[in-house]
């Protein structure tokens, strides 16, 4: 009597499926990396864009900073005491410059009567990002809690 072997044999239409399983499988993969990519390409050029609106900002505020100070220099220059040269300019003075539609950047600073002219005639108390306005959020996305 002849012995039977067992022997696994992979048919031609098993082999296809696991072959379309594999083609799915990398066509899926390659369509999230995708995907991905194109999310955090819109992401960059949102910060590109925040970033240089700030920047912008800060550019101005130092333009603006400059002028004080050559306003105060001219005014320190001209022989005036300290109290009139505070009750001319005062002792605090503020601005804001726009970033965005919902944020601004503030600006503080103490004015300072100076006692030798290369001290400064000002401090800067305040220099930071405020959110103006009402925020509105995106809450489209119902998730469970």
């Amino acid at each position: 009597m002849k012995r039977k072997r067992s022997e696994f044999s992979l048919n031609v239409g098993t082999s296809s499926i696991l072959l379309i399983f594999v083609m799915l499988c990398l066509v899926s993969f390659a369509i999230l990396s995708l995907s991905s990519g194109l999310s955090d390409l819109s992401l960059s050029k949102r910060v590109i864009s925040n970033t240089e609106s700030y920047y912008n900002a800060c550019a101005q505020a130092e333009e603006q900073l400059e002028d004080i100070e050559l306003t105060l220099q001219s005014l320190y220059d001209t022989g005036i005491s300290r109290a009139g040269y505070f009750d001319k300019v005062g002792k605090k003075m503020s601005f804001s410059i726009p970033v965005s539609d919902i944020q601004v950047l503030s600006v503080s600073i103490d004015i300072n009567y100076p006692d030798e002219a290369k001290n400064t005639f000002y401090d800067i108390t305040e220099f930071r990002i405020e959110t103006v306005g009402n925020l509105e959020y995106d809450e489209s996305l119902h998730v469970f809690r």
